[in-house]
């Protein structure tokens, strides 16, 4: 079988790991301070924040955020639900703008859906390719709200350059350490920040909301309701081992999506270009719902495994349940019907790609 995404673990990953697991911390050690300088330091920002997953990473941004009930937050609807949930966590309301053809939010349509409730807009950087930032950045300005970038699939991306997670026209940033992302931590996550205000509370709240106290050494004193989303050193040991494949695995992702972008010219085949996108994922557009369906079962047919992303959130059925109804973001719902994720990741092998690209032939 060949997957649309997968880890790339080496021996170097697998030794990191071992020693690790054989020092005296296996987590609040060094290494994960080691890991967040490094990760820092790549992506640009003053500070950056270790948490257990990239869905811990939103959550505790809205928290740093002070989302609370009767709050709205502004996001793509094109996007895994976790963006969109973490709003919920905090009580407050996803509101959704209509996307483009790339996938990203529409930011054309972002001043419109602002309200005297909306607090926070959470662009996503959907497939690697980055949104709009510097307009999204003078909305929020011009309306005090804050910016959260959902980068969970952009590690590695550009804007205007610099590296997406630099927080240069936003408060705080996300990754995901999922399995299928740039790089793994098994699960984990971070959060980018430039404020030290933001950063000292998403400290805290990954740490059940404590903060050490001045007045006795050993005090740690509960300021906040927070949770326990800390990561682990050895997670961070494969993290630092992972970030320093990180230039190796971009480039063959970026091989792997120039040589579709050839494959595809003559084909009713639509993919987003950009020099900027890190493609964690190729998502290719079709003509309609019937041709995706027939080329995702002759791809699945052929050991190919192939995935959508996304059904838009609010056609969950929970988000249904809340109220919202299809037809919201029509450009979303179009694009949802056409749209497949194909294989691409570092372990893809030039014989495979070939393979995918002679079935989707036959596909279509």
């Amino acid at each position: 079988m060949i997957p649309y995404g997968t880890q790339t673990i080496s021996e170097e990953d697998i030794k990191a790991v071992s020693e690790a697991l054989k020092g005296d911390f296996l987590s609040t050690g060094p290494l994960v301070l080691k890991f967040e300088a490094a990760f820092a330091k790549y992506v640009g920002s003053k500070y950056a924040v270790a948490v257990s997953s990239g869905t811990a990473a939103l959550h505790l941004s809205c928290l740093a955020s002070n989302l609370k009930q009767g709050d709205e937050v502004i996001t793509s609807p094109m996007t895994f639900v976790a963006t969109a949930n973490a709003a919920l966590y905090c009580q407050a309301k996803p509101v959704f703008v209509d996307v483009n053809g790339d996938g990203l939010i529409d930011e054309s349509k972002i001043e419109e859906k602002i309200s005297g409730k909306t607090k926070a807009i959470i662009p996503v950087h959907y497939s690697g390719l980055p949104c709009s930032m510097e307009v999204i950045h003078q909305i929020a300005q011009k309306h005090n709200l804050i910016v959260i970038e959902d980068a969970a699939h952009a590690l590695g991306a550009e804007y205007k350059g610099k590296k997406i997670g630099s927080c240069a026209y936003s408060d705080m940033t996300i990754f995901s350490f999922h399995p299928v992302k740039h790089i793994t931590t098994g699960e984990g996550g971070m959060i980018t920040t430039n404020s030290k205000e933001l950063y000292e509370k998403l400290c805290s709240l990954r740490n059940h909301g404590l903060m050490k106290s001045h007045k006795e050494s050993w005090l740690q004193e509960l300021e906040y309701l927070g949770y326990n989303y800390r990561l682990t050193d050895f997670q961070c040991a494969l993290g630092l081992s992972q970030l320093e494949h990180l230039g190796g695995f971009l480039k063959r992702r970026k091989e792997i999506a120039a040589k579709y972008d050839q494959a595809f010219r003559n084909l009713p085949i639509t993919a987003p270009q950009s020099k900027d996108n890190s493609y964690h994922l190729y998502v290719i557009q079709v003509k309609d719902s019937k041709t995706r369906l027939k080329l995702f079962n002759h791809l699945r047919k052929n050991d190919i495994f192939c995935q959508v992303h996304y059904l838009p959130i609010y056609q969950h059925p929970y988000y249904q349940r809340l109220g919202y109804k299809k037809g919201l973001c029509r450009e979303a719902e179009a694009f949802y019907e056409r749209i497949l994720s194909i294989p691409i990741h570092p372990k893809l092998t030039s014989a495979q790609q070939d393979f995918v690209i002679e079935k989707i032939k036959e596909g279509l």
